[in-house]
This record gives structure tokens, C-alpha cells and sequence, in this order.
């Protein structure tokens, strides 16, 4: 283990001791056998790594040792914020969907984001919405670019920063004016740049804002992000909420099997001013927390229908940030139950739940 801890994984830029990548070692005379991770799964990345673990075993034991490496890649569920190869040292990565579009899911990100960071953790934020980008107008970064920085001679993207946030969208790249026309992998490739291409640094959250729907972008970006899992954002009228099973259902594919940490309704119901107890419930009651409850997932709370939170996010500055407002306190609960599923990050649906199900 001590000639070991001088291999370093190429990608990961520490010692492969270190990071705990070296198990079940045997030794039979001069035969040394052990197991090693690596992140990459390529063949000749795994050969370069048994050389380099012969090497520096024979340079401290000796030449007549013979060395036996069985390099394996890491699995994505032994993968931890240090061993993996995207957003290594991010904590929990955490996508915010939702069937349909206009339902709040880009005021639920940001608003997350901000109050996250508001309590003294680290976030990022990704406004993975390809074809209608919010961060910029509602973090008040339209018409700002992100520069490069250099790290370790490598140039990366820096991210935007706005209330304690780190920001990258596609919005910074493209005209604010401009329709986005881009085939599903030219936006997937994009996207990926978001995350492999920027220095994100070591962050306690990372929440990515989808695009609405359940298309292939989707399954790509779920498919190479490391989720520790999602929530779905819905109103509570039954055309969303048909959209938001079909969300549910994307998550708990075989193919991409991550956790659905839970529900938020928005817009749930609008009060007139100065009579906060007289509810009007437009477009329905409760349906998202009773969905919740015929999936078995959590319901992570209620957002009503506030003008506040709308003009807040015109203007760029969150409404979870605005302190003493009905908007804050709504925020405040979500954040404190959205903390606590993230902590726990086991949920998810019972195998074949159906979008077509009722």
C-alpha cells in the first residue's frame, strides 16, 4: 500500500490509496495480487494504470516481484464525490423537472439555489433548459459572459456568480433574442460541456435545471450526470398532472434509475391581499400532494400563487432571499425538507409505475 500510494489516477489527480481504490490484496510469495478502481473504463486507460501499479511496486519491493492488477472501472454506485469523473467534489447533484412547461420549475431551481446558499452552503447551478433559459433574467445576469480560468495548465469555464450562487446556462452563449435550433445532440453536447468544461470547484449542492418534458436530452444528461436524485415540480390541475407521472416514470427507468426525492406543487392557491386565510383555489386542490401519495414518494410542500415570487424573478432577485415576506417562509420550509430527503437520497417509485397508470 505505501509503493501504491505513489500512483495517482489520472483523472481524479490523487493518490489511488488515497481515495480507497485499491481492495482485496493477496500475496503468495513473490505474487502480489490486488484490485484497483479506475475512471476511466477505456482498455488502454486500465493498461496504463497496471503498469504504473507494477512500476512502483517492483521500484519499492524489488524487480523479482511479479505483480498481478486487476484494473476495473468504478461503478456508478461505488462512485463518491472524490472518485468521480464528472463534478468531482460536488456532494449532491440534484435535478428539478417536470412533465410540462410554465408549471414554475425554473422559479423552483433558482429560488432552491439561492436559499441553499443563503443558509451558508456551497451551490451551483445549471440551467439546463436549452430552449427557454431562465437563470439570466431571474439571478439578474442577463447580457454577463463567463470568462476562462486555468487550473493545473487545463482551460475551464468559470462559472457566474449571483447571491452566492455559481451559475452557467446556455443562455450566456446565445443571443437573448435569438430562437435556439439545435438537433437533440448538438444541445445533449452542449449541455455535457456545462459540466465537464467548467471548474465547478468543491460544492456542498448542485441543482440542475431540465427542460420541460421527457425527451432525449433528458435521458442523456440523467444518463451521464452522477443525480443523487430529482423532484418534480407540478400545479396541481390534472393536464400537469398527467405530464408529472410521466416525469416520475422517466426517473424510475432501468436505464436510468435515479431516486425521486419528492414533489412540489406550485402555484396551489392564490389569496387576495391582506386576507391570507381566504384560499382560492384555482387550478384545483391538493393534486400534486395526492399523486405524491399514489406513487409513494415524498411531497416536499406548497407554493401558492404569490405576485411576489413572479416579480421577483422578472426583476432577478429571488424571492426566497426577501426576508419577512409569506414568499421567504414558503421557500423556507421547502429548502428544510429538501435538505433533509437530499440527506436521506433513498426514495424513489415502486417498479413499474406507468405514465399511462391513473
Amino acid at each position: 500500500m505505501k509503493a501504491l500510494a505513489n500512483v495517482v489516477e489520472p483523472n481524479l489527480k490523487k493518490s489511488i490509496v488515497d481515495l480507497g481504490l485499491v481492495d482485496n490484496i493477496r500475496v503468495e510469495g513473490n505474487n502480489i495480487f490486488f484490485r484497483v478502481k479506475v475512471s476511466n473504463p477505456a482498455m488502454h486507460g486500465r493498461k496504463r494504470m497496471a503498469e504504473a501499479c507494477e512500476f512502483a511496486i517492483q521500484r519499492v519491493l524489488g524487480g523479482e516481484f511479479k505483480v498481478e492488477a486487476e484494473v476495473v472501472p468504478i461503478s456508478p454506485d461505488e462512485a463518491s464525490e472524490d472518485t468521480r469523473r464528472i463534478l468531482p467534489g460536488v456532494k449532491y447533484i440534484v435535478a428539478v423537472a417536470s412533465g410540462k412547461g410554465g408549471v414554475g420549475k425554473s422559479t423552483v431551481a433558482v429560488n432552491l439555489a439561492a436559499g441553499l446558499a443563503q443558509l451558508g452552503h456551497s451551490v451551483g447551478l445549471v440551467d439546463a433548459d436549452i430552449y427557454g433559459p431562465s437563470a439570466p433574467t431571474m439571478l439578474d445576469l442577463v447580457n454577463e459572459k463567463p470568462v476562462t480560468t486555468k487550473v493545473e495548465d487545463k482551460e475551464y469555464i468559470k462559472p457566474l456568480e449571483a447571491y452566492g450562487v455559481k451559475v452557467l446556462s446556455i443562455g450566456f452563449f446565445t443571443d437573448g433574442d435569438q430562437a435556439v435550433v439545435w438537433r437533440g445532440p448538438m444541445a445533449s453536447k452542449a449541455l455535457n460541456q456545462l459540466f465537464n468544461d467548467a471548474w465547478w470547484g468543491k460544492l456542498d449542492y448542485m441543482i440542475i435545471d431540465l427542460p420541460p418534458g421527457t425527451g432525449d436530452i433528458h435521458l442523456s444528461l440523467v444518463q451521464n450526470i452522477p443525480l443523487t436524485g430529482a423532484i418534480i415540480v407540478s400545479t396541481p390541475q390534472e393536464v400537469a398532472l398527467a405530464d408529472a407521472r410521466k416525469g416520475v416514470a422517466m426517473f424510475t427507468l432501468p436505464s436510468v434509475n435515479v431516486p425521486v426525492l419528492g414533489l412540489i406543487e406550485n402555484m396551489a392557491w392564490f389569496s387576495p391581499d391582506g386576507n391570507p386565510e381566504n384560499k382560492h383555489y384555482i387550478f384545483g386542490r391538493e393534486g400534486t400532494r395526492n399523486l405524491a401519495e399514489r406513487l409513494k414518494v415524498p411531497f416536499l410542500g406548497e407554493i401558492p400563487l404569490i405576485q411576489g415570487i413572479r416579480e421577483a424573478g422578472d426583476v432577478g432577485r429571488p424571492s426566497a432571499l426577501q426576508q419577512g415576506t409569506m414568499a421567504a417562509e414558503v421557500w423556507s420550509e421547502i429548502i428544510h425538507t429538501f435538505v433533509e430527503r437530499v440527506n436521506g437520497a433513498k426514495t424513489s417509485v415502486p417498479a413499474g409505475i406507468s405514465p399511462a397508470s391513473n
